[in-house]
Protein backbone atom coordinates (compact mmCIF):
# COMPACT_ATOMS: atom_id res chain seq x y z
CA UNK A 1 0.00 0.00 0.00
CA UNK A 2 1.19 3.33 -0.58
CA UNK A 3 0.77 6.46 1.57
CA UNK A 4 -0.30 9.78 -0.23
CA UNK A 5 0.45 12.94 1.52
CA UNK A 6 0.09 16.62 1.22
CA UNK A 7 2.15 19.32 0.11
CA UNK A 8 1.19 21.74 3.08
CA UNK A 9 4.44 21.48 4.94
CA UNK A 10 5.32 23.77 1.80
CA UNK A 11 2.86 26.16 1.89
CA UNK A 12 2.92 26.40 5.95
CA UNK A 13 6.86 25.94 6.05
CA UNK A 14 9.52 28.45 8.10
CA UNK A 15 10.81 30.76 5.49
CA UNK A 16 14.42 28.97 6.71
CA UNK A 17 12.89 25.57 5.42
CA UNK A 18 14.09 24.50 1.92
CA UNK A 19 11.10 22.29 0.13
CA UNK A 20 13.74 19.86 -2.15
CA UNK A 21 16.62 18.24 -0.31
CA UNK A 22 19.69 17.57 -2.00
CA UNK A 23 18.94 14.48 -3.58
CA UNK A 24 16.11 15.42 -5.64
CA UNK A 25 17.91 18.36 -7.69
CA UNK A 26 19.41 16.10 -11.08
CA UNK A 27 22.49 15.01 -11.07
CA UNK A 28 25.10 15.99 -14.12
CA UNK A 29 24.42 13.02 -15.86
CA UNK A 30 20.33 13.57 -16.29
CA UNK A 31 20.90 17.44 -17.26
CA UNK A 32 23.70 15.90 -19.50
CA UNK A 33 21.27 13.74 -20.97
CA UNK A 34 18.14 16.02 -20.94
CA UNK A 35 20.81 18.14 -23.28
CA UNK A 36 21.45 15.55 -25.48
CA UNK A 37 17.86 14.81 -25.99
CA UNK A 38 16.90 18.63 -26.79
CA UNK A 39 17.06 18.28 -30.37
CA UNK A 40 14.50 15.43 -30.56
CA UNK A 41 12.32 17.01 -27.96
CA UNK A 42 11.76 20.58 -30.32
CA UNK A 43 11.19 18.32 -33.41
CA UNK A 44 8.64 15.99 -31.99
CA UNK A 45 7.26 19.40 -30.34
CA UNK A 46 7.39 21.15 -33.87
CA UNK A 47 5.43 18.11 -35.54
CA UNK A 48 2.91 18.39 -33.01
CA UNK A 49 2.54 22.15 -33.62
CA UNK A 50 2.09 21.15 -37.22
CA UNK A 51 -0.32 18.83 -36.90
CA UNK A 52 -2.80 20.79 -34.73
CA UNK A 53 -2.39 23.39 -37.40
CA UNK A 54 -3.65 20.93 -39.58
CA UNK A 55 -6.47 20.28 -37.68
CA UNK A 56 -7.93 23.71 -37.78
CA UNK A 57 -8.98 23.45 -41.44
CA UNK A 58 -9.76 21.04 -44.18
CA UNK A 59 -6.34 19.49 -45.55
CA UNK A 60 -4.37 21.40 -47.94
CA UNK A 61 -0.77 20.92 -49.42
CA UNK A 62 1.00 23.56 -47.27
CA UNK A 63 0.14 21.39 -44.41
CA UNK A 64 0.91 18.27 -45.61
CA UNK A 65 4.53 19.75 -46.28
CA UNK A 66 5.06 20.91 -43.23
CA UNK A 67 4.02 17.45 -41.61
CA UNK A 68 5.81 15.64 -43.62
CA UNK A 69 9.22 17.77 -43.44
CA UNK A 70 8.02 18.01 -39.43
CA UNK A 71 8.30 14.35 -39.10
CA UNK A 72 11.57 14.08 -41.14
CA UNK A 73 13.21 16.49 -38.95
CA UNK A 74 11.72 13.75 -35.71
CA UNK A 75 14.02 10.72 -37.63
CA UNK A 76 16.84 12.86 -38.21
CA UNK A 77 16.77 13.85 -34.56
CA UNK A 78 16.28 10.15 -33.34
CA UNK A 79 18.86 8.87 -35.87
CA UNK A 80 21.30 11.35 -34.94
CA UNK A 81 20.17 10.98 -31.12
CA UNK A 82 20.57 7.26 -31.05
CA UNK A 83 24.07 7.57 -33.23
CA UNK A 84 26.05 9.89 -30.49
CA UNK A 85 24.32 7.68 -27.64
CA UNK A 86 25.49 4.35 -29.49
CA UNK A 87 29.18 6.22 -30.34
CA UNK A 88 29.34 7.04 -26.32
CA UNK A 89 28.89 3.46 -25.63
CA UNK A 90 32.10 2.30 -27.24
CA UNK A 91 34.93 2.58 -26.23
CA UNK A 92 38.20 2.13 -28.65
CA UNK A 93 36.79 3.48 -31.51
CA UNK A 94 35.60 1.78 -35.02
CA UNK A 95 37.39 -0.81 -36.34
Amino acid sequence: MEHIVTVQGIVTAPDDWTPFADFMEPTDAELDAIEQETPLILAEVALLDAQIKAMDHPANDIDTRRIRRARKRVLAARRDLTNRTAGAGTAGGAA
